[in-house]
């Protein structure tokens, strides 16, 4: 007698790039599906999505070029990945380096193993000799992979995971490139006595002041020039350009108040500055990434009226010529002392510095006299491509 095969095989893995509109709205989602079931996972809106994505609305396109893959099982999506090649970092480093970033997939080596295959196929293609990576899609924007800190939800242009994501990495051959820090304080801390004596000891030379919004576009091309200084030698660096922090001052103008970005000048020039932008994952939260139809009614409430208790710093520089000297600790304490009275005054009860190099003795040594901790870390992987 013949018994009926129960045996199923396992449905085949397929790698397809994303090509057209249809693939890229199922590249964007799929996070979702992946991190469903994390209470930690807040889904992004997929109009801010598109736009990051978009080489028409997204300025990175302009000095750099990219593919993004799904992987399917069957009818079902279950990962994805993107290449990228910037001619910035390849002028900066010449180091033949390219780079991975949106990446996701279900627990299963396989899939990570095409993914990250295909991704270095292609870079393969394009002349590169060293991959690293997470970066979505550039070290200026969402850095690294969670490694630890799995049991909060991320801030503001920070990356989730799940904690197998970095075991799988490993096992396809990906090491430790780098650590970066995500720092969380509260903004009623007691300033230390060390910063107070610094602070009045260049008190005579500096002045802060809030950014000029009637003056918008030029600051932000002030900032632009500090910051690109400020971290000129920093692992990894390569310069925003003056048309991405335009953009970004697009993002900064509706998140944030001219209060929340302040200004540290030293003989009435420019030398440090810190932005500070509310929480949004707070206030998307629940919206299921849709603005549509009544979801930026509610945005625009959270924001506005009941405002997020939670904030970020994601920007903050002082010049090179000042960072060896007495004067770079106290403009780094009088710029973080200026925009933490205005966290605080709005009823802020948590701000996230991020990211801190994890070998960035003087800035996290300031961090943690303020009483600052690391609650989250994420990691950069680098392999060799064969």
């Amino acid at each position: 007698m013949n018994l009926p095969n129960t045996h199923r095989e396992p449905t085949p893995l397929r790698i397809v790039p994303v090509a057209g509109n249809a693939d890229l709205k199922q590249f964007i989602r799929i996070p979702d599906s992946i991190l469903e079931s994390d209470p930690a996972w807040i889904p992004l809106l997929s109009l801010e999505r598109r736009m990051h994505l978009s080489a028409r609305m997204n300025p990175y396109f302009q000095h750099a070029r990219w593919q993004a893959w799904i992987a399917w099982r069957g009818q079902r999506a279950v990962g994805r990945i993107s290449a990228q090649v910037d001619a910035l970092h390849l002028e900066q480093h010449r180091d033949a380096t390219g780079f991975f970033g949106m990446l996701d997939a279900e627990d299963r080596e396989e899939t990570f193993s095409a993914l990250l295959g295909t991704a270095e196929q292609w870079l393969r293609d394009q002349g590169m000799q060293r991959v690293r990576g997470p970066f979505n899609l550039s070290i200026n924007a969402e850095t690294g992979l969670l490694v630890e800190g799995f049991d909060t939800p991320p801030m503001v242009m920070m990356g989730h995971a799940w904690p197998y994501y970095g075991e799988h990495l490993e096992r396809c051959g990906y090491r430790k490139a780098k650590d970066m820090l995500a720092y969380i304080v509260a903004p009623d801390f007691p300033a230390p006595a060390v910063m107070q004596r610094l602070a009045r000891q260049v008190a005579n030379r500096t002045t802060v002041r809030q950014v000029n919004s009637k003056r918008f576009g030029d600051e932000m091309s002030l900032l632009c020039d500090i910051f690109n200084d400020a971290w000129s030698e920093n692992w990894g660096f390569v310069p925003f350009t003056d048309a991405e922090f335009r953009d970004m001052g697009h993002a900064l103008r509706f998140l944030s108040m001219p209060d929340l970005i302040q200004i540290a000048e030293v003989d009435g020039e420019a030398a440090a500055f810190i932005v500070a932008v509310p929480n949004i994952n707070e206030a998307i939260r629940g919206l299921g990434g849709r603005l549509l139809p009544t979801g930026w009614l509610k945005l625009l409430w959270r924001l506005k009226v009941r405002h997020p208790k939670t904030a970020r710093v994601p920007l903050m520089g002082v010049r090179r010529m000042f960072q060896h000297t007495r004067l770079g600790p106290g403009l780094a304490f009088l710029v973080t002392e200026a925009v933490r009275a205005q966290l605080h005054k709005r009823g802020v009860k948590d701000v996230e510095l991020s990211w801190i190099l994890e070998d960035n003795d003087g800035m996290r040594n300031i961090i943690e006299s303020i009483g600052g901790r690391v609650y989250k870390r994420y990691r950069v992987y680098q392999r060799q491509l064969s």
